[in-house]
């Protein structure tokens, strides 16, 4: 298929995981709204889903070999690894992020990336009137909206969708970042303010069920907690501190007692008063030294995001 050099560039990252089903008939679809407007490049990353997924993306690659790239994980790694090595890949001027289950038709693809192109922002999120993702999904959804409100300093009005659109210079801000456990919203938030929202469709799963588990979610608020914010040692920090005056002012309480009544038994009061102040002495220190700690680990911690065990791609020879 031979695309004119003069088209705007678009790439579409999908993660597939347990998508045997429907990644075939999304890259089908995706090439014909979308190739015949744009130089379209599509970058299937196999995150070593236990179906026929791979087989079906290897497909679409011969296929399609000048548009379609295929990546296939050696181990699972979640959605955020494996969508950190399909942007490594993307070449686009705008890259687009979506699933595989064809909860976001293809004709709202088509809406954002217009509206992206209108516009300057540096990422466009997508926001949805109904969610038609399950009651879990749901509530799942709304705690991480409150953690990176509190952590990421997130706008309240803003919906951290998995289906946006991110203009290039930030996408390649986004992959130097090569540390373990990576969180998309929370390297956005980070880099830029300058985001836009648009209102697109939302449609029930095409087949299958959502891999969205509460392991998965107690692991991204986890990511979101020592990755991008050193607020929880701060808070331990600050627990400390209100325990250190608590019983600072018990003991003056404690001694106030003593010399108005000589009687006044200091026994146990006394001994609760140094357990409360050694504990929050130890708070203290832990919560300093976790700040440091926490920081050399965010900074240091090199283990890799993800590996490619099998790629297709057409280089300038035009094999794989």
């Amino acid at each position: 298929m031979t695309v004119p050099s003069d088209l705007p560039s678009l790439s579409i990252v999908v993660p597939v995981y347990r998508g045997a089903a429907t990644i075939g008939p999304l890259v089908d679809l995706l090439i014909g709204s979308l190739g015949p407007e744009y130089r379209l490049e599509i970058v299937l990353v196999n995150d070593c889903s236990p179906d026929g997924s791979e087989t079906v993306c290897r497909e679409k690659f011969q296929a399609y070999p000048a548009i379609v790239k295929f990546f296939s994980l050696a181990k699972n790694v979640g959605e955020h690894n494996a969508v950190m090595a399909g942007l490594n890949k993307s070449s686009g001027e705008w890259v687009v992020i979506m699933d595989d289950d064809f909860q976001n038709p293809v004709s709202e693809v088509k809406k954002l990336v217009s509206f992206a192109r209108g516009h300057a922002y540096d990422v466009v999120y997508t926001w949805y009137e109904q969610k038609k993702h399950s009651r879990f999904r749901k509530i799942g959804s709304f705690l991480n909206d409150r953690i990176a409100t509190i952590m990421l300093k997130k706008p309240k009005d803003l919906y951290l969708s998995s289906f946006k659109a991110i203009r290039r210079p930030l996408v390649d801000h986004i992959i130097t970042y090569t540390a373990p456990f990576p969180y998309i919203d929370g390297l956005i938030l980070d880099a830029t303010a300058n985001i836009g929202k648009v209102l697109v469709e939302h449609h029930e799963r095409a087949t299958g069920t959502s891999g969205y588990t509460l392991r998965k979610l107690i692991s991204l608020s986890l990511t979101v907690f020592t990755n991008f914010s050193v607020l929880p040692l701060r808070f331990a920090t600050g627990i400390g501190a209100l325990f250190t005056v608590f019983s600072a002012v018990l003991g003056s309480e404690i001694i106030i007692r003593r010399f108005v009544n000589p009687l006044y038994p200091m026994g146990d009061s006394v001994a609760f008063f140094f357990h409360m102040l050694i504990a929050g002495i130890q708070l203290i220190a832990l919560g300093l030294v976790g700040e440091y700690v926490g920081r050399i680990f965010v900074c240091m911690n090199r283990r890799p995001q993800y590996f490619i065990g099998k790629s297709f791609e057409r280089t300038d020879s035009g094999k794989k």
